[in-house]
């Protein structure tokens, strides 16, 4: 996997953006949080693909979905954090907050395995000559990102494909993958992302607040839905 991974995240780091996205994989550090990412994270079974980095969540940690502070401060202390060697790539002590990245970890935090994060334009848009904004990735950027959503689907066995916002939902309709949508949390927060991913875990293993491991579950592709998984060979 090594191998595939350092192929992939070098390709990543080459795209070229517009002059209203940033590519925050040209930065070593946030290429390196990525790879430590895509290792640790281990045999996922589900993908939930969102719209684009925002500005103080994957664009500072190259990880989508993923705060400075969480990213650092790590998930129950299995998952992420320092100790591991995940790295901040801005400078000064304050760490950023995102309320998508909080909203999205608190709700699949016990899941195991846990599920894979990411973006179908995974760079950065922003308002033009305001790159601490966040704008709607264009239907080229959903393009650009689309070849990496189809290598990503040889390289782990997804079971579960969920797009979260409608331009996520864009891009895995086009490339005719099987998938289902929740909204964004920004559109209707914890709540409704939780009760649009949930139901597609059935009686994989959860773990309680302390956690330890609770019961035995598996996940399950919603029915009825054009389109190949996926599962790789």
């Amino acid at each position: 996997m090594t191998g595939s991974l350092d192929t992939f995240i070098d390709a990543l780091a080459r795209v070229k953006v517009s002059d209203r996205a940033c590519n925050q994989y040209r930065n070593a550090i946030r290429r390196e949080n990525l790879r430590l990412y895509l290792e640790e994270i281990g045999e996922p079974r589900m993908l939930l693909v969102g719209e684009a980095p925002s500005h103080r969540g994957g664009r500072l940690t190259g990880i989508a979905f993923t705060s400075e502070q969480i990213m650092l401060s790590g998930v129950d202390g299995r998952f992420l954090g320092e100790s591991r060697g995940y790295r901040k790539a801005t400078r000064g002590p304050k760490r950023s907050t995102e309320a998508s990245a909080t909203m999205v970890w608190a709700t699949i935090k016990n899941i195991e395995p846990l599920p894979l994060l990411w973006n179908a334009f995974p760079f950065h848009p922003f308002v033009s000559e305001n790159p601490h904004s966040n704008r709607i990735p264009t239907a080229g950027e959903l393009l650009i990102g689309a070849r990496f959503l189809e290598t990503l689907s040889t390289m782990f066995r997804i079971d579960v494909v969920v797009a979260i916002g409608n331009f996520a939902e864009r891009s895995l309709t086009q490339l005719g993958i099987a998938h289902t949508k929740v909204r964004h949390p920004s559109q209707g927060g914890k709540t409704k992302i939780c009760g649009g991913t949930r139901p597609l875990v059935i009686p994989s293993v959860a773990r309680d607040r302390c956690g330890r491991a609770v019961r035995k579950s598996r996940l399950l592709a919603p029915p009825n839905r054009p389109g190949p998984s996926l599962r790789s060979g």
